[in-house]
């Protein structure tokens, strides 16, 4: 029986509706020129007045019918387009319903049993301390949940503030990389000075130090190396500039590397490194990215070789 579910598919119902409906168009058409020539035939034998049977009409509504028909199968097209586009809506629905289900349940279970554990018992201070400081982690993580979301929001509704303004990109990361160090006290991060001098980009910069940080917090989470590093490289031509992100984590397989960016995607667990996440932070970075005409590719020579992002901007053409 389990075999059959194809039969009920609806791409294969959409198919099928659509072939039949030619078929049948082709089958009258076909009809009607055999039986026409029968007449012709008889008409001719028997010396008739061919006007009693042929119309010039005849191929009027033909050619009516046909276009009928036509309007049906785009009509019939655009629905299953709509209904193809309505089931992927709810996949992704579902798929949030399920990620941030756990996402935001995780740190509330956690930090109930904290604060419960500080009801029962009677711990010294060191263990208050030890626990308080799993609650501020937690805490941490279901504020940057809830950010994500709204984030995401405002994006896709471009409701976001700020307008593009001319600005140094590698004094940019160079500020944003020092303004942050205590998120990335861990990390060794390079910023590579531009080689041709200033890099002037037009950037939202809010938006655009959103991306950075989800680019370089991902680079930090998917790595099992002693100490995570990060060399962020500039080139430059006449239209364009190149960011590249070089990490020392995990790597990508060949068959994610496009679909890293799409929204939820979870790619694979390496059992080494934390679960979690929303799977929004890279697609947050490709829509940050177009929003400034720019976007974003992976790179990765395989599992645990690293892993290199590059950002590609509009530059603004020297005068």
């Amino acid at each position: 029986m389990k075999q059959a579910k194809w039969f009920f598919h609806p791409v294969f119902i959409f198919v099928l509706s659509t072939v039949a409906l030619a078929i049948s168009l082709f089958l009258y058409i076909y009809w009607y020129i055999g039986v026409s020539e029968n007449l012709k035939s008889v008409v001719r034998r028997y010396q008739l007045d061919g006007d009693q049977f042929f119309e010039a009409k005849t191929w009027v509504v033909i050619l009516i019918l046909s276009l009928l028909v036509g309007v049906i199968l785009v009509g019939i097209i655009i629905i299953f387009i709509y209904n193809l586009k309505t089931l992927q809506l709810y996949r992704l629905q579902h798929t949030f319903i399920n990620n941030f289900t756990h996402e935001l349940k995780t740190p509330v279970t956690s930090m109930k049993i904290y604060l419960e554990t500080f009801e029962k018992y009677q711990l010294s201070r060191e263990e208050q301390l030890k626990y308080i400081g799993f609650m501020l982690h937690d805490t941490e993580r279901l504020s940057g949940n809830i950010n994500s979301i709204l984030n995401l929001a405002r994006i896709e509704s471009r409701l976001h503030e700020g307008e593009p303004t001319p600005v140094d990109l590698s004094e940019t990361i160079r500020q944003f990389v020092i303004q942050n160090r205590h998120l990335f006290r861990d990390c060794d991060i390079q910023v590579a000075p531009p080689v041709a001098g200033p890099l002037i980009c037009p950037l939202i910069v809010p938006l655009f130090e959103m991306l950075l940080m989800n680019i370089l917090t991902n680079a930090i989470k998917y790595n099992t190396s002693g100490k995570p590093r990060i060399d962020i490289t500039f080139e430059q031509d006449r239209h364009s500039l190149w960011i590249r992100f070089r990490d020392n984590g995990i790597g990508i397989l060949k068959e994610e590397r496009k679909m890293i960016f799409n929204k939820f995607y979870q790619g694979r667990h390496d059992e080494r490194v934390p679960v979690g996440g929303s799977g929004i932070g890279l697609y947050l970075v490709q829509q940050i990215a177009r929003l400034h005409q720019g976007k974003v590719a992976a790179d990765s020579e395989g599992a645990g070789k690293g892993s290199v992002f590059t950002l590609t901007l509009p530059a603004i053409a020297p005068k």
